[in-house]
């Protein structure tokens, strides 16, 4: 299959081709970044935590969601050919102090960011630009918890014991002085890598997260969720990653950057 995508690349520069992949689900290639999309079907997304203005559940249409995380030749790729997004050169209003410092250079990854590594201390504004330039978009929060929620072989992942027992050895784990590559982890049933287990990832709309839950002024709220009460009323009060998630989202601004937090690209899919 390799051999084949190469010899068509040759003949028609830029084609984004569509393969099948084993079980049946589509997916696209794309030569700019190398990243492939692979359809999500559309369904329902129940939300762990919500506002008295919220619905109790989302409608998700179907979209494209990148198979793994960005990595690190892709964003070098990206900040070579847009300067602004340099480390020495981004402004601090879109990305703090630790804006890719792992990198040996502006220019040179070196031995703590492998090329096939997840790109990390990234803030927000840098993935969405990272994601505009290659002609996609961050996924939401009901998108990439819609897509986060499948299991190993069913889309419902919530009684899937092995999923389970990987993702809560991940959060065991200390975050390592260098990630793993990208193409390592078992993909779920839509075929995607490292939803769960290798970095947490950017959402576009990371600030819809409840961050005002301790207001006490906040009547918007339903109060059974947030304070004391905590995790009363929520969706399900054992989905103990998940409201890593959400505390994670509500304690982010758009220019941070983290050890552990990279990003993937979305897409509307096509009618």
């Amino acid at each position: 299959m390799a051999t084949l995508l190469r010899s068509v690349r040759r003949l028609v520069p830029g084609l984004a081709l569509a393969v099948t992949l084993a079980g049946g689900t589509l997916a696209v290639v794309e030569p700019a970044t190398g990243a492939r999309l692979v359809r999500i079907p559309g369904g329902v997304y129940v939300p762990l935590t919500r506002t008295t203005k919220d619905p109790a559940q989302v409608t998700v249409a179907a979209f494209r969601l990148e198979e793994r995380p960005v990595t690190n030749a892709e964003f070098l790729a990206f900040v070579t050919a847009n300067p602004k997004w340099r480390r020495s050169q981004v402004s601090r209003l879109f990305a703090d102090s630790s804006y890719l410092d792992y990198w040996a250079g502006d220019l040179e990854l070196g031995p703590r960011a492998p090329a096939r590594s997840p790109v990390v201390r990234v803030s927000w504004f840098a993935a969405r630009a990272y994601a505009r330039w290659v002609g996609r978009r961050l996924p939401t929060t009901a998108e990439w918890e819609f897509a986060a929620g499948a299991g190993y072989t069913r889309p419902d992942g919530r009684n899937d014991e092995q999923l389970n027992r990987d993702l809560y050895a991940w959060l065991a784990r200390p975050v390592p002085d260098v990630q793993p590559a990208v193409a390592v982890g078992r993909p779920n049933c839509y075929g995607l890598r490292n939803l769960h287990g290798l970095v947490w990832e950017w959402v576009d709309d990371f600030n819809n997260a409840m961050v005002t839950g301790e207001s006490r002024g906040d009547s918007g709220l339903e109060r059974d969720l947030f304070c004391g009460a905590g995790s009363v009323g929520a969706k399900d009060t054992t989905d103990y990653a998940a409201f890593m998630r959400v505390a994670l989202r509500s304690s982010l601004k758009a220019n941070n950057t983290t050890t552990a937090l990279g990003f993937r690209c979305a897409q509307d899919a096509a009618p």
